[in-house]
């Protein structure tokens, strides 16, 4: 079967490299007894892959128990996986048979099995090296042939160091990773999906189809998702029931994404499958506070080699001309009136002279707020790519969503 007809049968839409490597890898494992263990953030779609590899399987007529392990308390999850004798727990009233007996011959998925206890990950490993597994308020050992294929959106990596979860079920459960994207990763998916969505809406609620103006358009592209592809179809859910106008501008649409700290969120590092230059405008202020920093670092270099020197040396100020240019701005700065001075010993003068700071100048007023740093940055990287926002955005180190709203907040056109 090719991507394209599995896309078609699960109702799978979208055309990113990523997804479709997915896709790819899970109908290559699929005929294998292989476990597969899927990652990948809440709302990606994860409950489908499962289902791609067991009906490519040799088990399609087999039995298919999918198990949502964050979803049953933990002093029952025991029973519900392995079974138990009657009158091995309180209400325990007749013995009753666990998943793992019910699917033999077929597939379990195990959604969020990062929730499972200690324990039951000692009885899932056993299962999943030699088909042994004994049922709750019982000694005999029973037998079961089952594939397991496991899924997960936390790093279990991490939940493996702070010893929630054991790294040799890990293992043997991770034979064949298969990560699914999250959304943003995704971004020329996200129209189509919004398409799709809008469309179903209609047709349920006997509503024209939702469109979106070119402004929407882009918001909902670079927009990113923590929700994912279940966030993008709740929120165009509510826009064709709500929404008295079918054409969605780009107001309208941020009425229903969550707040502004959600847009862009801010990230300390990159993302591991990034696609890299998503920074927070944190990162822009750092930028700025560093290139402040390095001029007063000059400034101090400058004075020293002033007393080392002197400032009769011709070929010193030819040589510090652009420093000397660039400091004058923030000596600028200084109130008016008061001359910017100092006694400096001079070797090579054998005395004490009297030196201006930088050098005699104007007095320039000069904004040190950080507001004007950062929208002086914004210009010249817009001046410098003629205006290209994705080429500016990437230099400035932010996406280009959050360079559009700067521009908007600065007035900058």
């Amino acid at each position: 079967m090719t991507i394209q007809e599995i896309k078609s049968r699960y109702g799978i839409i979208g055309n990113s490299p990523l997804l479709e490597h997915s896709i790819k890898v899970a109908s290559q494992v699929a005929p294998t007894e292989i476990s597969v263990l899927i990652s990948g953030e809440s709302g990606v779609g994860k409950e489908v892959f499962p289902q791609i590899i067991h009906h490519l399987s040799a088990r399609k007529h087999g039995p298919y128990i999918a198990v949502n392990c964050g979803a049953i308390p933990e002093g029952t999850i025991d029973s519900e996986l392995f079974g138990h004798e009657k009158g091995s727990f309180t209400g325990a009233h007749e013995a009753r048979k666990g998943y793992f007996e019910v699917a033999n011959g077929g597939t379990i998925f195990l959604d969020e099995v990062g929730e499972l206890p200690l324990s039951t990950q000692v009885r899932l490993l056993r299962v999943l090296e030699s088909g042994e597994f004994i049922k709750v308020g019982s000694s005999k050992v029973l037998k079961t042939d089952v594939r397991i294929v496991a899924a997960t959106n936390v790093d279990l990596s991490i939940a493996i160091a702070n010893g929630k979860f054991r790294e040799d079920l890990y293992y043997r459960l991770n034979t064949v990773p298969i990560r699914i994207p999250p959304l943003r990763d995704r971004s020329e998916d996200i129209y189509l999906l919004f398409r799709k969505f809008a469309s179903d809406f209609s047709e349920r609620y006997r509503v024209p189809a939702l469109s979106l103006q070119p402004d929407a358009q882009t918001i909902l592209m670079e927009y990113r998702w923590p929700g994912n592809i279940r966030q993008l179809k709740n929120i165009t859910e509510q826009m064709s029931i709500l929404e008295k106008t079918r054409d969605i501008s780009a107001d309208t649409l941020l009425k229903y994404l969550p707040p502004t700290p959600l847009i862009n969120l801010p990230m300390r590092l990159k993302e591991e499958h990034g696609t890299g230059n998503e920074y927070s405008e944190r990162e822009l202020l750092y930028k700025v506070l560093f290139e402040m920093k390095k001029d007063m670092n000059d400034m101090k270099l400058l004075i020293n080699d002033i007393i080392k020197t002197g400032v009769e040396d011709s070929s010193w100020k030819e040589h510090h001309a652009p420093m000397i240019d660039n400091l004058k701005s923030v000596s600028g700065t200084m109130s008016p009136g008061h001359e910017s001075s100092m006694m400096i010993h001079s070797p090579s003068q054998g005395s004490n002279v009297k030196v201006s700071a930088i050098d005699r100048h104007e007095e320039v007023e000069e904004s040190l707020s950080l507001q004007e740093k950062e929208k002086e940055f914004i210009q010249k990287a817009l001046q410098k790519h003629r205006g290209r926002r994705k080429l500016a955005a990437k230099e400035l180190g932010i996406s280009e969503r959050t360079l559009y709203r700067k521009m908007n907040e600065y007035d900058i056109h």
